[in-house]
């Protein structure tokens, strides 16, 4: 019988830092041999797939102090990188300062998955789907450099991460939400996915939407809206939030939005959909959401 595999099956050496400056040095030392690593959910699957190598080092950053902290002062929400996406799921204090990022978590895989997959890694990836709820709630992420903890939006941190222009070890320590002083009209927050099945999958494209909603006028203000999904780039939709921003709502408005969306969102082909299938349904998503959420506003 012939050999079932090229190379013979080994097991990775465990690192286990207990600061984030450690954790980095380790990353430095071992450079493309060592991943960081928590719940490891999508390595595991990346490696099942071949699409990723198993590496010779993993640096497991549980150990690391705060990075399991939720907590919040008067400006802002600050959750670990290392929170899991159940307990983003049931948190309340997400829920309120965050509601479209809740309900991400609470979209993403299965259970089992989520009581093990963390919120640092589905950002880490550059694709997570939690990112576009991210955007649409100015978030801003803690990241390490070896020197600082720094904070940057995480629509600056995607382009760098997008460009290339991450070291290999810097660390996502962590996501923090401005908590929201509201400006007197009612707040709308909006996530939804697209799958291949209804749940448990993954996705297709995801939208996400923020906005204050006027009801007397019929006009939005601080509109945010940001589409992505599968392994495409999650994104603002600045053309279309300029459309609605201010406007009264209308039928026809919510045609040039779809079109600015659809021109707006840069995808990609997948073996499951074309990326101009998943164009118009970020547009058909984002639009349906807009008419049928703002006219039970306007009704209560």
């Amino acid at each position: 019988m012939g050999a079932l595999q090229d190379e013979p099956l080994f097991s990775p050496a465990l690192r286990q830092p207990r600061s984030l400056r450690e954790a980095w040095e380790l990353k430095s030392a071992c450079a493309e041999q060592a991943v960081y690593v928590s719940g490891g959910t999508l390595l595991r699957t990346q490696w099942e797939a071949g699409t990723a190598a198993v590496p010779q080092v993993l640096i497991d950053l549980r150990n690391i102090a705060g990075m399991e902290d939720v907590t919040r002062d008067d400006d802002y929400l600050t959750i670990g990188s290392l929170v899991t996406l159940t307990a983003c799921r049931r948190s309340g204090a997400l829920a309120s300062a965050g509601p479209a990022a809740a309900e991400a978590a609470r979209q993403i895989a299965a259970p089992a998955v989520r009581n093990l997959a963390t919120l640092g890694g589905n950002i880490a990836s550059g694709y997570g789907d939690i990112l576009p709820a991210l955007l649409v709630h100015d978030a801003e992420l803690a990241v390490y450099d070896g020197n600082l903890l720094r904070v940057q939006p995480v629509e600056a941190w995607l382009e760098r991460r997008w460009s290339g222009a991450i070291p290999p070890a810097e660390l996502v320590a962590g996501v923090r939400l401005p908590l929201d002083q509201g400006s007197g009209g009612s707040r709308l927050a909006v996530f939804r996915k697209v799958g291949r099945r209804e749940a448990f999958t993954a996705s297709l494209v995801t939208i996400a939407v923020t906005a204050d909603w006027d009801a007397a006028a019929r006009t939005l203000r601080r509109v945010r809206l940001a589409a992505g999904g599968g392994s495409g780039r999650p994104q603002r939709l600045a053309a279309a939030e300029a459309l609605l921003e201010g406007a009264e709502l209308s039928r026809s408005l919510l045609g040039a939005v779809y079109e600015a969306v659809e021109h707006g969102f840069a995808s990609y082909d997948d073996p499951f959909a074309g990326e101009q299938y998943k164009k118009k349904t970020a547009g058909n998503l984002i639009v349906s959401e807009l008419w049928q959420t703002l006219e039970l506003k306007a009704r209560s």
